[in-house]
């Protein structure tokens, strides 16, 4: 399944009546050379749309309202190549229900210093343009997101880049659904939550299942489909002969394959991107399923664990804004820590850890599985790819959500750990694992999280801006005293901004 078919993204520009007919020619001409050349150098990972530049309230406006009927548009690039008086926008911008960027440049780069004149003046006015623009966003207080600089610039084009893919990701959280299998575990507090309230806020929806119509489907698998199953996994991944020869490790092979069929069939027959499960809730199946989870997270679908929703949601959407990108996201757990000269986290869980994440190809295993039903899984075994990388807790905060965004490098082990059948990552946390975990906790971060390799904390801080929900970042600058001043203004900012 790939995580995001690829959507648009239109980019408008702004004008006025008042410059004529060449000047509006060339404004047109300008913004769609800029349209184009962003498209071929594929800067963006989404589509341009040039629109016709809008140059009165009423063009605003129809404009806005296409974007919102428009299900392949994810988003509004604005720009005011001349000046755009800024009343002209209000009905437009309080109409329009997609997020927008900010795009505040020129189209040229250098000014002609000997040949300017008021023609070119009038033509090349972003620098207040813009400003005139941005008052009103304000003004509305309306959050989006403001690039400022050269739209050439490799930078720029990468805050784009960003925001389009958090664009991406907040559409997919509007039409995203996910499935529960059981509940959650039992006497768990930061799996539970209110789903009214984050379908409300993020648009997804969680729907229960008993364990028994998922089991009906997987009964259904035919042998022929799982003996085709287990080539793929031939192919995907490394197995040792002695496995692939002996009776009960195949069987091993076989479950999961079921299970991987089985779920496949129920959750594109529902059409949901992301599920949980819970080894405390498992009658009539023959484990928690392992390899299968890791296969269909790394084919785009979200998960959490023991029923947890919100990180399986979360999970999805991270994995549509990372698409193409090299590394990967999964579903990750803080598991243990590795105190020494520089401390460390072990991240795993007990079976489920995606292996778009690993740095080399995964080795097929079967192992004993100790928690809830004691019995042997296969399952993906290999260690994270070095490098930048977040988790991101979602967590229900009870009146609203809160998004937590901690910042590590994730290292290759210092060592084998060859008693460890489990996938996993070894990271250390910024700026340090002493401040990073007591900021965590104190902001009330999950055990789980959604790691990646490919998302980076400005696209969720816009992802989480067009949900209106805070947000709270741990990396190399937080110190504990100024974090939990960060915490107490953020509350009180968003309680007062809930209105009474």
């Amino acid at each position: 399944m790939p995580t995001n078919s690829i959507k648009n993204v239109w980019f408008v520009t702004g004008s006025q009546d008042l410059y004529g007919p060449k000047v509006l020619a060339s404004v047109a001409e300008n913004s769609q050379a800029m349209v184009k050349e962003l498209n071929e150098t594929a800067a963006l990972n989404v589509n341009l749309v040039w629109q016709p530049t809008v140059k009165s309230p009423e063009e605003i406006y129809a404009v806005c309202q296409a974007a919102n009927t428009d299900p392949n548009c994810v988003g509004l690039v604005l720009w005011m190549h001349t000046f755009s008086p800024a009343k002209m926008w209000i009905k437009g911008l309080n109409a329009l229900s997609k997020p927008w960027l900010h795009l505040h440049t020129q189209f040229n780069a250098a000014l002609p210093w000997a040949d300017i004149d008021m023609n070119y003046m009038n033509l090349h006015q972003s620098a207040h343009g813009d400003r005139e623009f941005g008052h009103i966003g304000t003004r509305m207080r309306i959050e989006r997101k403001v690039v400022a600089g050269y739209w050439r610039n490799k930078d720029v084009q990468k805050q784009m880049d960003d925001w389009c893919r958090a664009a991406s990701g907040w559409h997919e959280s509007r039409h995203l659904k996910v499935a529960r299998f059981g509940d959650n575990m039992r006497q768990v507090a930061v799996t539970e939550g209110d789903k009214v309230s984050a379908q409300i806020q993020f648009g997804y929806e969680v729907n229960a299942y008993g364990i028994q119509d998922l089991v009906d489907v997987v009964n259904q698998v035919s042998a022929s489909d799982i003996k085709n199953q287990i080539e793929l996994y031939k192919n995907d991944y490394i197995i040792s002969a002695d496995a692939l020869n002996d009776s009960y490790q195949y069987k091993m092979f076989e479950n999961e394959a079921r299970l991987e069929l089985g779920m496949l069939k129920f959750l594109n027959d529902g059409k949901y991107k992301a599920f949980t499960n819970c080894f405390e809730n498992l009658a009539g199946m023959t484990g928690l399923p392992g390899l299968a989870t890791q296969r269909l997270m790394s084919q785009g679908f979200g998960y959490g664990g023991e029923g947890d929703w919100k990180t399986s949601a979360m999970v999805r959407i991270m994995k549509v804004m990372g698409e193409g990108r090299t590394g990967g996201t999964s579903f990750m757990e803080d598991y243990t820590y590795n105190f020494g000269a520089v401390d460390q986290v072990l991240g795993a869980h007990m079976l489920e850890i995606c292996p778009t994440i690993s740095q080399a190809k995964a080795r097929l295993e079967v192992h004993r599985h100790t928690i809830g039903v004691k019995c042997d899984v296969a399952r993906l075994l290999f260690t994270a790819s070095p490098g930048p990388s977040i988790n991101v807790s979602p967590i229900d905060m009870g009146n609203r959500f809160r998004i937590i965004v901690s910042e590590a490098d994730t290292v290759i082990p210092p060592a084998e750990l060859p008693k460890l059948p489990v996938g996993g990552a070894v990271w250390e946390p910024k700026p340090n694992l002493s401040v990073a975990s007591a900021a965590w906790i104190h902001a009330g971060g999950a055990h789980h999280s959604a790691y990646s390799q490919t998302v980076t904390t400005d696209m969720i801080i816009d992802y989480a801006e067009m949900a209106g929900v805070e947000t709270v970042v741990i990396d190399a600058d937080t110190t504990i005293r100024s974090f939990k001043n960060e915490l107490r203004q953020s509350a009180a900012y968003y309680h007062l901004n809930r209105g009474l």
